[in-house]
């Protein structure tokens, strides 16, 4: 092995360490039998059982699951019209407008973001009188509001990249433009509209800026819930939450290797490679 290929290697374990080994240590911890988070004392379940046994952590955890994918898959519906609307139409009236106000929560910082949503949620509360209150529904308008610019960009970026000699085939041949979104564009933008929609759920997710700002008693995110405990002492219940997010993580992560590449395999059998 030549000098530059060790020198290579050792950046890359240096840099899967740096990225991996807390992860590595979040697991490891959470079978501590000690009290103390960071405190190895002999291997324990027990923080696990405390876990299942914690309603308001499990319905914390309940709430963000549907949050994110609720928030993600209107994200996905309003990003890929914007993102379509970006890429197929170069020049209308307020477009200027139209891409910075899209794209403005990409720049914009979060607490910028997390207030403006607060103002706008308070004001119409008392000028229309809705929303009453904040709770599930204003944290699903504020995460849908941040995340669907994300969405935007990827389907812009994909359509930006694909053939459009294939869709004006389409619309030669008699295809309503209707007909040729969903049977020629929205499959070369599958990709894009899966990773959007799993950014979107992700950052959805593990948000706590905007949670904290939108949430209210009864309609708690779980990441508000843990910034919470976390502020009256580190619980190893914290480390059994990260260990069972990671292990998620893995089974997802390994499902869709495993469908992709069932797929690579069918359609290099289908053109005889």
């Amino acid at each position: 092995m030549t000098g530059r290929g060790l020198f290579r290697r050792s950046v890359l374990a240096f840099g899967l360490a740096f990225l991996y080994a807390p992860l590595v240590l979040v697991v490891i911890y959470s079978f501590t039998a000690s009290k103390l988070a960071t405190v190895w004392a002999g291997f324990s379940t027990r923080w696990y059982g405390e876990l299942i046994a914690d309603e308001a952590l499990l319905e914390a955890a309940w709430l963000s699951l549907r949050l994110a994918f609720i928030s993600a898959t209107l994200a996905l519906a309003l990003g890929t019209l914007a993102g379509f609307a970006l890429a197929r139409f170069p020049r209308f009236s307020g477009r200027t407008l139209f891409a910075g106000m899209v794209f403005a929560p990409l720049a914009m910082p979060e607490i910028v973001m997390a207030i403006s949503l607060l103002l706008l949620f308070v004001n119409m509360g008392e000028i229309l009188g809705w929303p009453s209150q904040r709770g599930f529904l204003t944290l699903v308008i504020a995460h849908t509001t941040f995340t669907l610019s994300y969405v935007a960009v990827i389907v812009a970026g994909r359509l930006a990249e694909s053939d459009r000699s294939i869709e004006e085939a389409a619309l030669d041949l008699g295809a309503s433009p209707l007909k040729t979104f969903f049977v020629i564009t929205l499959p070369v933008i599958a990709p894009a509209l899966a990773a959007g929609w799993l950014l979107a759920f992700s950052l959805s997710l593990d948000d706590v800026v905007t949670s904290q700002f939108i949430s209210a008693p009864g309609a708690t995110p779980l990441p508000v819930v843990v910034l919470g405990s976390v502020k009256l002492g580190v619980s190893p219940k914290i480390n059994a939450i990260g260990a069972i997010s990671v292990v998620l993580v893995l089974l997802a992560t390994s499902a869709a290797y495993v469908v992709q590449s069932r797929r690579g395999r069918r359609l290099r059998q289908r053109s005889g490679l």
